[in-house]
């Protein structure tokens, strides 16, 4: 990933309302939420940040966790705090890519249609699609956004990821569903156990 410049980002800061506890600690099978993810993207990635308030204790060479630079408003500002870390610690990248903590079975293959989006150059914002679905997590970000996304938090008061991307201009990566949508995201209970019975068919 080193000569396409793009950062691993893991967005960890939810509050996680709806669950009624921090999914980061959540254990699905033998790992924790956090754990499937940074276990998938661990394997293409050299380096990966994650943003997050809450806490969480992770000690790898490669990963560094910091914490959003304004509490409280979502994974817009995670986003900005993963670029203004880049930034200021002079890192060479020129994207990042956002993967929410609590979406196990994502498909790895996404990485490498980043990686062509960057060659073709056709937008400095993609996201992910499925089922004709936008998941505004799951995306590819140029660090050349930062002035602009700094900008619109502060001073235009833009919070939801979607509204930011709609009015920036944002290019959707499709994926092909053929069971079950892997991008889906665990919010609930609910949502815990149906992960459980995915996890189990995997298995089997």
């Amino acid at each position: 990933m080193k000569k396409n410049n793009i950062l691993a980002v893991v967005l960890a800061g939810g509050k996680s309302k709806r669950f009624g506890e921090d999914k980061n600690h959540v254990k699905l099978g033998d790992k924790t939420l956090l754990e499937h993810v940074l276990y998938k993207i661990n394997k293409k990635f050299k380096e990966i940040l994650i943003v997050s308030s809450n806490s969480l204790e992770i000690k790898k060479e490669n990963i560094t966790i910091i914490p959003d630079c304004f509490n409280d408003l979502g994974p817009l500002v995670g986003a900005l705090s993963s670029m203004k870390w880049v930034k200021e610690n002079q890192k060479p990248y020129q994207w990042i890519a956002t993967f929410p903590s609590d979406t196990p079975f994502f498909e790895i293959l996404i990485i490498e249609e980043y990686k062509k989006r960057i060659i073709t150059n056709e937008s400095l914002l993609y996201f992910v699609k499925s089922n004709n679905k936008r998941h505004n997590i799951f995306g590819l970000w140029s660090i050349s956004l930062l002035e602009t996304l700094e900008n619109d938090i502060i001073k235009n008061n833009f919070r939801k990821v979607e509204d930011w991307a709609n009015k920036i201009g944002v290019k959707t990566i499709d994926i092909e569903i053929k069971e079950f949508d892997p991008f889906f995201n665990i919010n609930t209970k609910k949502d815990l156990e149906k992960a459980k019975v995915i996890l189990q068919d995997r298995d089997d």
